[in-house]
């Protein structure tokens, strides 16, 4: 099992989770009924609702965004350096402790 905590901008309570090594970071979030995580289109990468901040820590462990997601997240609000869509991480052991924090706002 691999573990994600997901950390609210807004003051929620962190969100841990055991999730198995297979699908993606947004179907986990989805599964633990994060809040801030909308994925409204189901992870076609087509909505920008299933944008996180991944901590800097784990920046470099993660493949580099593609330019169709970087073109996402441009519409996205407050993008970062180190924002991502959540449906373009695919959750494997080597994430295991992986923290991302959830945007204010998606729209």
């Amino acid at each position: 099992m691999v573990k994600l905590v997901f950390k609210s901008s807004t003051g929620s309570p962190d969100i841990a989770v055991d999730v198995p090594a297979s699908g993606s970071l947004m179907q986990a979030a989805m599964k633990a009924k994060t809040p801030g995580v909308e994925a409204a289109c189901g992870g076609s990468m087509v909505c920008g609702t299933c944008h996180v901040y991944v901590d800097e820590a784990w920046l470099d462990r993660l493949p580099p965004p593609s330019d169709a997601e970087r073109e996402i997240l441009d519409f996205a609000i407050d993008p970062m350096p180190n924002s991502r869509l959540a449906c373009q991480i695919s959750v494997t052991d080597a994430l295991d402790g992986l923290c991302v924090t959830t945007p204010v706002s998606q729209r």
